[in-house]
């Protein structure tokens, strides 16, 4: 089975998100994206449909934006 890909910032509702989606689904079903830690990355986010995050890209490919915690543009700075 494919994992999810939660995409975050850092931020406090990042951070706070991502400790959610790992209670609702489980660490071993979804791969964290710090951009802070791993900026690499933001392509891949972009490419998939991210606009904000925090941000979980499910394995059929469905963006779904939590909150707000910062733009994309934001992101890259």
């Amino acid at each position: 089975m494919a994992k999810s890909i939660f995409y975050h910032a850092g931020c406090p509702v990042c951070v706070s998100a991502e400790h959610d989606i790992i209670q609702l689904i489980g660490e071993s079903n979804v791969d964290i994206v710090h951009f802070g830690e791993d900026n690499s990355r933001i392509g891949e986010a972009e490419a998939a449909g991210v606009k904000s995050v925090p941000a979980l890209v499910t394995p059929n490919g469905n963006v779904l934006h939590i909150n707000f915690g910062a733009s994309m543009a934001d992101v890259k700075g």
